[in-house]
């Protein structure tokens, strides 16, 4: 969108913080964190830290798709990778890993993982350093 991209017409990096935030919205509805659900309970899962590589610019009137996935989990934070393409020339433009935990607010107070997680990706457990 013309919103997105600068004089240049060139995507501003804000712009892919802000894609990535649907993405994972989406990623977390399916598993199991509806965003209605989560207001009921107030527990949210929180952003705790970003990575993100730029690696090529999308511009005015590219079409882009953001793939999302949950990459690791541990007793309380998870990790979640991101990545963005230009499917019309399978260019990877962006590359992003957050780590988000589960709180109850307005305590602030951090949350064990659902059970069932650890039942469905217990592949993705986080193995501690040695």
């Amino acid at each position: 969108m013309f919103f997105d991209t600068d004089c240049g017409g060139v995507v501003h990096n804000i712009a892919y913080l802000r894609f990535i935030e649907t993405a994972r919205t989406r990623l977390a509805a399916l598993l199991g964190m509806e965003l209605r659900d989560m207001a009921t309970r107030m527990e949210f899962p929180v952003l705790l830290r970003t990575e993100i590589d730029y690696r090529k610019p999308a511009v005015l009137g590219d079409e882009i798709s953001v793939h999302g996935t949950l990459e690791c989990i541990g007793k309380i934070r998870f990790w979640c990778d991101f990545r963005i393409v230009r499917p019309a020339d399978d260019s990877l433009l962006v590359t992003c890993r957050q780590q988000l935990a589960l709180i109850r607010v307005p305590e602030g107070k951090p949350l064990r993982l659902p059970a069932e997680w650890f039942e469905n990706y217990g592949h993705l457990v986080e193995t501690p350093p040695a």
